[in-house]
């Protein structure tokens, strides 16, 4: 896969990182997202971040329906026996009206507020917690201690995905 796909590289190819580090990641989220994007013209906003990629709106549209998905599979998690949750189309979410043509600052917003629920409830959580799981239909059995490191890998990577696109267009 191209630089531009993976600026940081698949998830599978990062090194473990420890727990707190992912929770940290979580919490800086939604400010990382929001330098990244700071100062962009709505041009620049529709430029997409890779050739063939979304725009870096629905990139940030995306991320936003992404990690409220996540914190709804984790509440499911933790108050369930491994639940079967809904996989969604990504991409025919981010062709939907709100996602391609509403301002950013929207899911901003919400990314803000969603993230900041999530910390609280990733600190407070004991260690066997986890270990709890939920039903992916399409990838099985995650734990939560696998989505965490999937959600926190997730928002660096499409940081990333901003980052780079400014570096090489010098935005």
């Amino acid at each position: 896969m191209s630089s531009f796909s993976f600026p940081i590289g698949t998830l599978e190819a990062q090194p473990e990182q420890p727990r707190a580090e992912q929770i940290e990641a979580i919490a800086q989220l939604p400010a990382q997202l929001l330098a990244a994007v700071s100062g962009l013209s709505d041009e620049q906003l529709d430029t997409p971040y890779r050739p063939g990629g979304w725009t870096v709106r629905q990139l940030v549209h995306h991320v936003a329906d992404s990690h409220m998905n996540g914190y709804i599979r984790w509440r499911l998690a933790l108050t369930e026996n491994n639940p079967t949750i809904k996989p969604y189309d990504q991409a025919a979410w981010a062709e939907l009206p709100d996602a391609a043509q509403e301002p950013i600052e929207v899911s901003l917003r919400l990314l803000d507020s969603v993230h900041q629920r999530w910390s609280v409830l990733l600190r407070a959580l004991p260690d066997e917690a986890f270990e709890r799981t939920y039903q992916h239909p399409e990838m099985g059995s995650q734990t939560l201690l696998q989505s965490l490191a999937n959600y926190a890998w997730h928002g660096r990577h499409h940081v990333a995905h901003v980052t780079e696109l400014r570096k090489r267009l010098e935005w």
